[in-house]
């Protein structure tokens, strides 16, 4: 009896974790190899590590060379690395590509690229049957001492989990640019939908300066991307890379205005709508507000929105307490007006639903 047919978006967690048990492992060089909750490779180059990472632009979109280059790099950050070198196979629909298009799409890449000091090394291109849009596949190189690569799996029982601006960035400017004449039709102003639009370079879907400003301030155990699933699957993610427990406060979780009302106009969770453009900071609570000092000084939200816990704990969302986790002792998960749910990855992410 043939298995029914997977949902459009990441493979099942499951699935995945049973995949990878076949992945070859008999390279000593291999520091971090390929698991669940971690997004990127890490190999041993003597006095260097490489830290290698690939991510695909599959949605249709007219920034999909700035996303390929962005959404690559975050994930090389959160790594400790410094993002340096860039390859992009792109693969263009027949029937519609022209040199217009390639030409628009590498210049996005070269642009991205150049401002934030990485170069582009190769890759591959060619127009590609059975698509109705351009694909691009990125893979980038970044390099870190050994002394500073951080991992997703680092965060530790007592940690403070940070998350970095509004959610959901990414999400946002993805409704705004793909659904622009219906939210039109609906009553919003050129102006807000634009102000949506521009929410993909402000306050942009890269990490990279919040992660470089984190960790000059000392003391993150972990950090991680959160993409697709949104920030609830960002935050499961960062549990089982640790193997760990995870209380969240989602009172807590900083929702953007416009984000919200777009999200609700077509009935997504902000939470679990895709969520590039955020960092998750596991640290200490003395050094979670040092890092939270030094974003907001640099002009980037910062918001305490959970604790890691030990395994046995489980990983929950815990609604109806104070808005923040840094604190008095008494915030307690039992209080009179709060209630707990387990949290569990979004099955795909509710962006999805714009498309099928």
């Amino acid at each position: 009896m043939a298995s029914p047919p997977l949902p459009v978006g990441k493979l099942p967690p499951q699935l995945l974790v049973e995949l990878l048990q076949h992945a070859p492992g008999a390279d000593p060089r291999v520091l971090v190899g390929p698991r669940v909750g971690c997004d990127v490779a890490v190999i041993d180059f003597g006095d260097r590590l490489l830290v290698a990472k690939s991510d695909p632009i599959t949605f249709a979109t007219d920034a999909a060379g700035y996303y390929a280059v962005h959404v690559n790099a975050n994930d090389v950050a959160t790594s400790g690395a410094v993002p340096r070198w860039m390859l992009a196979t792109v693969l263009l629909p027949e029937g519609s590509a022209t040199e217009r298009l390639a030409a628009d799409l590498f210049r996005q890449i070269v642009e991205a690229c150049t401002s934030i000091g990485v170069t582009l090394v190769g890759g591959h291109t060619e127009i590609t049957y059975g698509l109705d849009r351009p694909i691009i596949c990125g893979q980038m190189l970044g390099e870190v001492e050994r002394c500073h690569l951080v991992t997703a799996a680092g965060a530790q029982p007592g940690d403070v989990v940070l998350v970095t601006k509004a959610v959901p960035v990414e999400g946002t400017s993805l409704i705004a640019r793909e659904k622009g004449d219906e939210l039109r039709r609906r009553g919003y102003r050129e102006a807000e939908v634009e102000r949506g639009r521009q929410m993909l370079y402000d306050p942009g879907i890269s990490v990279l300066r919040e992660a470089q400003i984190a960790l000059a301030a000392g003391g993150v155990h972990a950090l991680h991307d959160p993409t697709e699933g949104g920030i609830v699957t960002g935050l499961w993610e960062l549990a089982e890379a640790g193997g760990l427990g995870l209380e969240v406060y989602p009172d807590a979780i900083p929702v953007d205005p416009l984000g919200g009302r777009l999200c609700a106009e077509f009935g997504l969770d902000p939470l679990g709508t895709i969520a590039s453009g955020s960092l998750l900071i596991a640290a200490p609570e003395a050094d979670a507000r040092r890092i939270c000092e030094a974003l907001e000084g640099a002009r980037l939200p910062c918001r305490a929105i959970g604790r890691v816990t030990g395994p046995e704990a489980g990983r929950q969302l815990v609604s109806g307490r104070p808005d923040s986790p840094v604190g008095p002792a008494d915030r307690t998960p039992d209080a009179p007006d709060a209630t707990t749910r387990e949290l569990l990855p979004f099955a795909r992410d509710e962006i999805a639903k714009l498309f099928t």
